[in-house]
């Protein structure tokens, strides 16, 4: 009996695991070695039309970064042929493809250096010359960022293995953001601002490398077809360049990366530490400044003052809270070492943003009360010459009074409409006919049908 449930249990576990593997299996619809060598050879060849889409992207991403309009941004970053050499490289890593590497590397640095020159010339001639916030983001490269252009990379050049070609490239092109790095890398440049440039290359270079090295994983898991050569010796040689370059090229991104995740989970731990310890019933944290790199920490406060002797009690807590080489200043309202300068923006900032659903609900009501006033002056414009050209029609007419107003009566009530009433005196009794004459005409003449008329004699 326990015989016969151990192997239905291992039969159920079994079709478990082959259900699982069915569900996830990534062979089905791959397509063939040779269409997706070709594919990745072809999409690494810079050169006419895909050089001029470049530059055309490159503005584009260089203006919507300059205006700071995320939609134009991701537009380029839609159209952007940046993404071939970088699977290329990747590719040729997986299949040991040592020429393929080389061309794609020299293809990717020519758009390199195309994107760069683009964006600077770009730079150095338009009139707007702040760094928006979308420049900055592409300064300070994240952990997030590597994780971003790993998992990207992965998705990347599995969409490129399949047989239906999907919307999975222009999704990592934006996702990845190769293109805006390379337009703030070319203001740096064109604005002598070094650290913007060192930054925004620095962040487009651990995209590269990552994607670049998620594609060569996914290559040699899909086990497709490597380059071999005739002599031995060479297939060896080659095969220990490419360690060499993947060696080189990935170490220092691990190191990097490594730093990066050491300063995320800085920053990460000062900022709770911060709102666990430093929030007290009439005292409140309103500013916070974490330098990872410093190991500083530095924290404003507004309200009722905090001894000393608490406050050094709550910095003694850092080395408890994973913080053991941080450093801990608090700025408090009255302290000759606050940074005043610091303070003040942030409060600034708070009523700003406060502030601005007031702003919009004013702006609304001056709007209406603007389109209002513009009605009323348009109406009595169209009005002004009516007196005059009556009198040249009917020159027994002396007087006019013209005017719009709310038409009652006791039976019927306000009407929804106003009334256009005209009321006039004349030297000599009119008719009946020049009556409606008067009528057809003030309806003409002022597009509208609801006129009433009130003659007086002299």
């Amino acid at each position: 009996m326990n015989a016969l449930e151990n192997s239905n249990s291992g039969d159920l576990i079994a079709r478990i695991v082959l259900a699982i593997r069915s569900r996830f299996s990534l062979v089905e619809d791959r397509a063939d070695d040779q269409e997706i060598d070709h594919g990745l050879r072809a999409g690494a060849v810079m050169r006419g039309t895909n050089l001029w889409v470049l530059m055309f992207a490159i503005f584009i991403a260089s203006i919507g970064l300059n205006v700071n309009s995320t939609a134009v941004i991701i537009g380029a970053m839609l159209i952007s042929p940046l993404m071939g050499p970088i699977m290329a490289v990747g590719y040729g890593a997986g299949i040991h493809d040592f020429i393929l590497i080389r061309n794609a590397l020299k293809n990717l640095g020519i758009a390199t250096l195309i994107a760069l020159l683009t964006s600077t010339v770009y730079f150095m001639i338009t009139p707007l010359t702040g760094a928006q916030s979308e420049l900055l983001a592409r300064t300070t490269p994240t952990i997030w960022d590597v994780l971003i252009a790993l998992f990207g990379g992965l998705a990347g050049i599995i969409g490129v293995t399949r047989r239906e070609k999907s919307n999975v490239i222009p999704g990592v092109a934006i996702a990845t953001a190769l293109m805006p790095p390379l337009c703030t890398a070319g203001y740096g440049l064109a604005n002598g601002a070094w650290g913007y440039f060192l930054g925004a290359f620095y962040l487009f270079t651990i995209n590269s490398v990552f994607i670049a090295a998620s594609a060569a994983i996914v290559t040699r898991a899909f086990r497709l077809e490597r380059k071999h050569y005739a002599d031995a010796r060479v297939e060896s040689r080659v095969r220990l360049y490419m360690a060499i370059i993947l060696v080189v090229t990935l170490l220092p991104s691990l190191y990097l990366a490594y730093q990066m995740v050491g300063h995320e989970i800085f920053r990460t731990r000062a900022m709770q530490f911060v709102q666990d310890r430093l929030e007290f019933e009439r005292t409140h944290v309103s500013d916070i400044q974490v330098d990872a790199k410093t190991r500083r920490i530095n924290v404003s406060l507004i309200g009722e003052p905090v001894s000393q002797s608490t406050l050094a009690d709550i910095t003694s807590r850092l080395p408890a809270a994973g913080l053991p080489e941080a450093r801990m200043q608090v700025f408090q309202v009255g302290d000759q070492r606050v940074d005043v300068a610091t303070l003040k923006s942030s409060l600034l900032g708070d009523l700003y943003k406060e502030s601005q659903l007031q702003l919009a609900e004013k702006e609304k009501a001056v709007n209406e009360l603007r389109a209002q006033l513009a009605t009323v002056t348009s109406a009595r414009d169209r009005l002004n010459d009516v007196p005059a050209e009556l009198h040249a029609l009917f020159p027994q007419v002396t007087r006019v009074l013209i005017f719009e107003a709310p038409d009652w009566e006791s039976v019927t009530g306000m009407s929804t409409e106003n009334t256009l009433a005209m009321n006039i005196r004349t030297s000599s009794q009119l008719t009946g006919t020049q009556r409606e004459q008067i009528k057809a005409w003030l309806r003409a003449r002022c597009k509208t049908e609801r006129v009433h008329l009130v003659v007086e004699n002299t």
